[in-house]
């Protein structure tokens, strides 16, 4: 095996949650692109429909198939998996993407705002994860988990106290499951990213993909295709020593002004 073929997912099999747009989107293209199979899934038939019609009507060497599923489904997860087995018959890797988020202050979100970011952030991950798992200690090589947190997880943000509280975690299961599940040959590592250029970042804040200055090295928000690097390292025998790990992927960290005391 030669080096560059160490970053390779040519021929794996890989499930990715919450792809009908943005990162998932994004990493379902790029991974097939490079030969890997993706199942590409989200709650949205139509849309992850979309997603692969366009990739199975590219050059790309990998095929793609779409599974519409809610993570907070147990049974539609479940319905996913095996769907990924009965077309590809394994799961290497598992991109828990699925999540979603909005902005507001503690005092006013309520209890259902609060349960249905945590139910679809962590519950979702456990679903996923735990499913997946099962099929890939049965199967001869293991397989990879890739979780999705986010530097609101691993540092705190204002207006964000549900979806950091369940990325958070996200972080934490990384490293416990990592352990229970390396004797099985399955790495488990986790991604939190800053601010990407994704359309639910479009839709709360404004800032869009074109908007951003690639020119410089003082990035202060990506995009999914930085993401989708990630995720095909950690997908990847590259990645081989990493186990149990959160990769920050945040450009340049703001300097903390604020005043001594």
């Amino acid at each position: 095996m030669t080096r560059n073929s160490r970053f390779s997912v040519d021929g794996d099999t890989v499930v990715i949650t919450g792809a009908s747009q943005g990162i998932g989107k994004v990493t379902a293209e790029a991974l097939a692109a490079d030969g890997a199979n993706v199942v590409v899934s989200s709650r949205s038939q139509e849309r992850v429909e979309d997603v692969t019609a366009a990739i199975n009507d590219s050059d790309a060497p990998g095929e793609a198939i779409a599974v519409e599923c809610d993570v907070r489904d147990r049974d539609a997860v479940e319905a996913l998996m095996d769907a990924t087995v009965e077309a590809f018959g394994r799961i290497d890797t598992l991109v828990n993407n699925a999540g979603a988020s909005f902005m507001a202050d503690f005092d006013d979100i309520s209890e259902n705002g609060w349960k249905t970011i945590v139910d679809i952030n962590l519950h979702g991950t456990y679903h996923c994860a735990q499913a997946a798992g099962e099929r890939m200690q049965a199967q001869e090589g293991g397989g990879q988990i890739v979780n999705f947190a986010s530097v609101a997880g691993t540092k705190g943000s204002p207006r964000m106290s549900h979806y950091g509280a369940a990325k958070a975690a996200v972080v934490n299961f990384t490293t416990t499951l990592a352990y229970e599940y390396a004797p099985h040959d399955i790495r488990v590592n986790c991604i939190a990213p800053g601010f990407v250029a994704t359309p639910g970042v479009e839709s709360q804040m404004g800032v869009s993909a074109e908007d951003i200055d690639r020119a410089a090295v003082e990035r202060r928000i990506g995009h999914s295709e930085e993401i989708a690097d990630l995720v095909q390292f950690l997908a990847s025998d590259a990645s081989s020593y990493l186990v149990g790990e959160t990769i920050e992927a945040k450009g340049v960290p703001p300097i903390d002004e604020s005043p001594e005391v």
